[in-house]
């Protein structure tokens, strides 16, 4: 079955198979593996992607439903020139530890940031419930996000 979606603000046509996940088209066809695979079954977020904006976890889109949609990957998110102020944030708080499931609550909290700017703690965590961590404790991942939240402030006043 072909496809059109824009992945990472690429516009691509692409052959998939109709019972293929989004995830493992990202990942074994396209080679974007940043978005990781956790437990297939949508519960931890590590595969969370931005479909039309909207947080998803890949593993639970089949391939064909994203025809016609814009998807955002991890890859799509840090810019060319450094860290989104996200990944920044996750770095300079110590808001992970072994990495695996940075990119899914990265993805999560970017589309948590465009939509409440300024999030409260309980916003936050709300925000960032599919996505699991086994290493960490979440206070200092929230602690990241509400310094995201003013790093991208003071960069929009500039």
């Amino acid at each position: 079955m072909r496809i059109s979606t824009t992945i990472n603000g690429q516009a691509r046509e692409l052959d998939v198979a109709p019972d293929h996940t989004l995830l493992s088209v990202l990942r074994d066809q396209l080679h974007l593996t940043g978005t990781k695979e956790g437990c297939g079954s949508g519960d931890c977020g590590a595969c969370t992607v931005l479909l039309d904006g909207v947080p998803v976890t890949s593993c639970l889109v089949l391939a064909p439903e994203a025809d016609g949609c814009e998807i955002t990957t991890i890859e799509g998110i840090t810019p060319d020139e450094g860290l989104h102020p996200v990944q920044q944030a996750l770095v300079d708080c110590g808001g992970f530890q072994c990495g695996f499931c940075t990119p899914g609550f990265v993805v999560s909290s970017v589309a948590l940031l465009e939509d409440k700017p300024k999030p409260s703690d309980e916003e936050i965590r709300r925000g960032l419930a599919g996505n699991l961590c086994r290493c960490t404790g979440y206070t200092k991942i929230v602690e990241a996000v509400k310094q995201a939240s003013r790093a991208m402030a003071r960069k929009k006043r500039k």
